[in-house]
């Protein structure tokens, strides 16, 4: 298997020797850079032309949502997974909106981070839940909800989906094949009228499905 390639970006060495020892640990993982400013990352990304970036939002510019769109533009295979302290309105959105895939605290477990790296690199959208429901908190539906409940099982799926788990893991932990667990996802989506993984949880969590 070929490892994932990892850029990590933070401007505290200590949270960068600690991320590189955590996420080295993991056979399918390759540390190929790290950057302690967005002008550094900037360079070490265009270089290094990892499959994921973890960068901070606060750090010596360009840094939050310019820092995002910039590695973006310069290098758009890199999937950027945001892994900050930092969940308010001014930090999240505008990640988001810059095309930011993922968006992670730091207080998440490593599991739960390992889990994000790999669904990043698949293009698979990771929101930490509290993230999730401020982003749907913003967001006033236009029309009425739909009327179409979850299933049990659906939500079962929905419940392993916010919590990171891939597909093949939500299948291991329901004893059903990964291919029932995409079409209840399917199936999710068209209930909940919403487009992806990310959508769906946060959705979830505005309408009271997901706590």
């Amino acid at each position: 298997m070929t490892p994932l390639r990892l850029v990590v970006v933070d401007d505290h060495p200590v949270v960068r020797d600690g991320l590189r020892g955590m996420l080295g640990s993991q056979p399918d993982f390759e540390i190929v850079g790290e950057a302690a400013s967005g002008a550094e990352a900037l360079t070490v990304v265009a270089a290094a032309r990892p499959d994921v970036v973890l960068t901070d939002l606060r750090m010596p510019e360009p840094s939050g949502g310019a820092l995002i769109r910039l590695l973006r533009e310069r290098v758009p295979t890199a999937r950027v997974l945001v892994l900050t302290t930092h969940d308010t309105d001014s930090d999240v959105l505008p990640a988001v909106e810059a095309g930011a895939i993922g968006y992670l605290l730091k207080d998440a477990p490593r599991e739960e981070l390992f889990r994000a790296v790999r669904a990043a690199a698949r293009g698979e959208s990771v929101l930490s839940p509290s993230v999730a429901a401020l982003l749907l908190g913003r967001v006033r539906p236009r029309r009425p909800l739909p009327r179409a409940r979850l299933s049990a099982r659906e939500r079962e799926v929905l419940a392993l989906i916010a919590r990171g788990r891939t597909n093949r893991e939500a299948a291991a932990a329901l004893h059903i094949s990964e291919a029932t667990v995409e079409t209840h996802l399917l199936h999710i989506y068209a209930k909940l009228e919403v487009p992806d993984r990310a959508s769906a949880v946060a959705a979830a969590f505005q309408r009271g499905i997901l706590s």
